[in-house]
C-alpha cells in the first residue's frame, strides 16, 4: 500500500476504508478507557488485575503502530507530530511505557478519552461541526473579555481574602492571607464550603457583601459569551473536513481545492 492510500485511510472518513478504520479505532479508544476505569476498582483489579494489564498492553500496541502509521502517511512528519491530535495521541501511548519506571502512570491512560474528538469528522455530522465552530468563534471573540474579567475577579477575592484575614485577627480558620483568599473564591463562587466561615459581625458582613457580589459576578461571563455567540452565529462557519496530505491541516473552505497552509492539491 503506498502512502497516499494509507493517508485517505487514516486521515480521511470520506471513503468506506477510512470510514471503517475510524470507527474501529473510536471503539478501541472507549474499550481502552473502560479498562483503565476497571483497572482503578480494588475488587476488580484483585480479580482480574492480570487480564486487565494484558488488554491494557494490547490497546497500547495498537496505539502505537497506529501512531506510527499515522507519521509514515504524512509527508511533513513534524505537522501531525505537533499538531493537536498528534500531542494527543502521543500522551495516549506514554503511560504504558512510563509504568514501567513510575508505578501507577497507566492511570493517565484516560487522556484516551480526548481522541474520541475525532468522532465528529468521523461520522460527518456536519450540524455538530457547525455548532462546534459557532461555539469556538464565540469563545476565542471573547478570550480578551474574559481574561479581563478573571483579572479583576483574581483582584477582587485578593482584598476581600485580606480584610477578612485582618477582621478575624487570623482565627476561626482564617489562619493565613492565601486561606482567607480561598475561603474568598469558594464564597464569592457561591460554592459555599463551609469549612471556615467568619464569626465577628464586621467579618460576616463581609461575607454577606461578597456573597452578593458572586450572584453578579456570575452573570459577566454569560453575557460576554452570550454576545460573542451572537456573533458568531450570524458567520456561515466552516463545515469541510479533508485533511491536507502534506502539512495535516484540516481547516479549508467548503469549496477550497488547495491546503490554505501550504498549498498542496486536496
Amino acid at each position: 500500500m503506498n502512502r497516499k492510500k494509507l493517508h485517505d485511510i487514516i486521515f480521511e472518513a470520506d471513503t468506506s476504508k477510512g470510514k471503517l478504520f475510524d470507527v474501529i479505532l473510536l471503539w478501541a479508544i472507549v474499550l481502552s478507557v473502560g479498562v483503565v476505569m476497571l483497572e482503578s476498582v480494588p475488587g476488580i483489579k484483585a480479580e482480574y488485575g492480570s487480564l486487565l494489564r494484558y488488554i491494557e498492553y494490547f490497546f497500547t500496541g495498537l496505539f502505537t503502530l497506529e501512531y506510527i502509521l499515522r507519521i509514515i502517511a504524512v509527508k511533513r512528519k513534524s505537522g501531525y507530530i505537533f499538531s493537536f491530535y498528534g500531542i494527543i495521541d502521543l500522551l495516549a501511548i506514554l503511560p504504558t511505557f512510563l509504568e514501567l519506571f513510575i508505578p501507577g502512570a497507566t492511570s493517565l491512560m484516560v487522556i484516551r478519552v480526548l481522541r474520541l474528538l475525532r468522532v465528529i469528522r468521523v461520522l460527518k455530522l456536519v450540524s455538530f461541526i457547525q455548532e462546534a465552530s459557532v461555539l469556538k468563534n464565540a469563545l476565542w471573540g471573547a478570550r480578551n473579555k474574559i481574561l479581563l474579567f478573571l483579572g479583576a475577579v483574581l483582584v477582587l477575592v485578593t482584598l476581600l481574602g485580606t480584610m477578612v484575614y485582618i477582621v478575624e485577627h487570623g482565627e476561626n480558620g482564617f489562619t493565613s492571607i492565601p486561606r482567607s483568599i480561598y475561603w474568598a473564591i469558594v464564597t464569592v463562587t457561591t460554592v459555599g464550603y463551609g469549612d471556615i466561615a467568619p464569626v465577628t459581625v464586621l467579618g460576616q458582613t463581609l461575607a454577606s457583601i461578597i456573597m452578593l457580589i458572586g450572584y453578579a459576578i456570575i452573570a459577566v461571563p454569560t453575557g460576554i459569551i452570550g454576545s460573542e455567540l451572537v456573533v458568531a452565529n450570524n458567520h456561515t462557519p466552516n463545515t469541510n473536513t479533508q485533511v491536507c496530505d502534506n502539512c495535516n491541516a484540516d481547516k479549508h473552505d467548503d469549496d477550497a481545492k488547495y491546503c490554505n497552509q501550504c498549498g498542496e492539491l486536496l
